[in-house]
C-alpha cells in the first residue's frame, strides 16, 4: 500500500458554493419571487430614468405629471399597451407568433437567478445567502441562457409574415451571436484570474483589488459587447426605421409587444448585473469604505453598493444613446469580427502567459506588461490600416442585360454601376444654376426652365 493510500480522506471545503443547496423550499419560493418583483420595478424606474436623462440632455422636462416626478408614467404606460387591441397578422404562423414573446422575456428572468446580491443575511430566521442559487459553472449557465433569448426575437420576426420583421429578425440575431463571442472571449481572462466560474467565488476574489482594474481591456471589450448584446444605441441596429420600419417586432401590439419590451430592459440590467460581478467586485463595497464603516459588507447594506454600481451601468446606455448616432450595419460588423474578437483573443494569450509565469516565479511581470503592451498597440495599429484603400479596381464589370426585378417572385431594386459599393455614399453634386431677379412672378417656366406651358394647365 502506498503512502497516498494510507493517509486519511479529508473533506476540502468548496468554499462560496457550500452555502447553497440547504435553504427550506420556502425560503427558495420567497428569494424567486422577490427578484421578479424587483426586476418588474427596475424595468419601470429604467424607463423613466431613460426618459427623464435623455429629456434632460437634450432640453426637454421629459414625464412630470403622473406621481411625484412622473414616477408612475411608466406605470400608466405599461397600463395603456396592455389595454390595447391584440393583432396577429392574417399572414402569421399563429403558435410561433404567440411563443416568440416569451422565448424572450423568461430568459431574461431565469439569468438573475445566479447573480449575488450579497452575503449571507438572516432571512426570516434562517441564514441564507442573498442569492438564489450558485454552481461551479455558473457564468457559462448566464451565457446560455441569454442566447435562448435569440430564439424569441428572430422566431417573432420570422412567424410575423412581414419581409421587413424578417429581416429586422435576421440581423438581430446575426448581432446578438456576433457580440456574443467577444463577450465570451472577455471573461475568459476573469476565469484564469479568479480560478472559477461560479459568480460568488469571482466576487470573493476580487477582495482586493477589481477585475475591472487589473483586466481593463477585458472590461472594455466586455462594455462594448454588452451594448451590442442588447440591441441598445448606438447598435440598434435590428430596428433601424429607414430600413426596416420598426425591427423583429412591427407586427406585434398590446402585451406581446410589452414582453419583448420588458426583455429588453430587463437585458439591459442583465448586463449591468454581469459586469458588476465580474469586473467591480459584486455587491462589495467601493474600496476604502469597509476601512471607514467595518459593517459596510455586512447584513443588507451590500445591496446598496451592488444596486449602486448596476445603475452607473444603466446611466451609460442612457448616455450612449442620447449622445451617439447609429452604426451602419457593415461597420458594426466589422467592429466586432476584426476587431474586439481579434483583440480578446491577443489578450487571452496575453493574460495566460502573464498568469503561468507569474505563479511559476520566472520573469518579472512589469517587462511582460510592458511586451504585451507595445504589441497590443501595434496589433490595434495593423487592424486598422488599409481601410481608406480604394477598390475600385477589384468591382466587377457592369452588365449590360435587361433587369428584370420580378425575376426572383419579389421586387427587386438592381446593382449599382460596377457592383455593390462599400463604404460612405458619393458627394451629391448640382447643377450651376441662374440667379433669378426682378419681381416675383407666377409663371412655372420662368424659374424652372424644364416646365412646359402645358405644366401650368395641370
Amino acid at each position: 500500500m502506498s503512502l497516498i493510500d494510507a493517509l486519511p480522506l479529508v473533506a476540502i471545503p468548496d468554499g462560496g458554493l457550500a452555502a447553497f443547496g440547504k435553504d427550506p423550499w420556502w425560503v427558495i419560493l420567497v428569494k424567486a419571487l422577490l427578484i421578479f418583483v424587483v426586476l418588474v420595478l427596475l424595468t419601470l424606474f429604467n424607463i423613466w430614468l431613460e426618459r427623464r436623462v435623455v429629456a434632460r440632455m437634450q432640453h426637454r422636462i421629459g414625464p412630470n405629471v403622473n406621481g411625484p416626478f412622473g414616477l408612475l408614467q411608466s406605470l400608466a404606460d405599461g397600463v395603456k399597451l396592455a389595454l390595447k387591441e391584440d393583432i396577429i397578422p392574417k399572414a402569421a404562423d399563429k403558435v410561433v407568433f404567440l411563443l416568440a414573446p416569451v422565448l424572450a422575456v423568461v430568459p431574461a428572468f431565469v439569468t438573475w437567478a445566479v447573480i449575488p446580491f450579497g452575503p449571507e443575511v438572516s432571512f426570516f430566521g434562517e441564514r441564507t445567502p442573498l442569492q438564489l442559487t450558485d454552481m461551479p459553472v455558473a457564468v457559462l449557465f448566464l451565457l446560455a441562457i441569454a442566447s435562448i433569448g435569440i430564439y424569441g426575437i428572430v422566431l417573432g420576426g420570422w412567424s410575423s409574415g412581414s419581409t421587413y420583421s424578417l429581416l429586422g429578425g435576421l440581423r438581430s440575431s446575426a448581432q446578438m451571436i456576433s457580440y456574443e463571442v467577444a463577450m465570451g472571449l472577455a471573461l475568459v481572462a476573469v476565469f484564469l484570474y479568479a480560478g472559477s466560474m461560479s459568480t460568488s467565488e469571482i466576487v470573493a476574489a476580487q477582495d482586493e483589488l477589481w477585475f475591472g482594474l487589473i483586466l481593463a481591456p477585458s472590461f472594455i471589450i466586455y462594455m462594448i459587447s454588452m451594448v451590442g448584446e442588447t440591441n441598445r444605441a448606438p447598435f440598434d441596429l435590428p430596428e433601424a426605421e429607414g430600413e426596416l420600419v420598426g425591427g423583429f417586432h412591427t407586427e406585434y401590439s398590446s402585451l406581446k409587444f410589452a414582453l419583448f419590451f420588458l426583455a429588453e430592459y430587463i437585458n439591459m440590467a442583465t448586463v449591468s448585473a454581469i459586469a458588476t460581478t465580474l469586473f467591480l467586485g459584486g455587491w462589495a463595497a467601493p474600496w476604502g469604505i469597509e476601512h471607514i464603516w467595518p459593517g459596510a459588507n455586512e447584513g443588507y447594506w451590500p445591496l446598496l453598493w451592488f444596486f449602486g454600481k448596476v445603475f452607473l451601468f444603466i446611466f451609460m446606455f442612457i448616455w450612449l444613446r442620447g449622445s451617439l448616432p447609429r452604426l451602419r450595419y457593415d461597420q458594426f460588423m466589422a467592429l466586432g469580427w476584426k476587431v474586439l474578437i481579434p483583440l480578446s483573443l491577443l489578450w487571452i494569450i496575453a493574460v495566460a502567459t502573464i498568469r503561468v509565469l507569474s505563479l511559476d516565479g520566472g520573469i518579472d511581470r512589469t517587462y511582460l506588461v510592458a511586451a504585451f503592451a507595445v504589441a497590443l498597440v501595434l496589433a490595434i495599429g495593423l487592424m486598422f490600416m488599409g481601410d481608406g484603400e480604394d477598390d475600385d479596381t477589384s468591382q466587377p464589370e457592369a452588365s449590360e442585360e435587361p433587369h428584370d426585378a420580378f425575376a426572383g417572385g419579389f421586387p427587386v431594386p438592381p446593382m449599382p454601376a460596377g457592383g455593390a459599393v462599400r463604404g460612405a455614399a458619393a458627394p451629391v453634386t448640382f447643377a450651376a444654376s441662374r440667379t433669378v431677379t426682378g419681381s416675383a412672378t407666377t409663371d412655372p417656366t420662368a424659374t424652372d426652365p424644364t416646365a412646359t406651358e402645358g405644366d401650368e394647365d395641370r
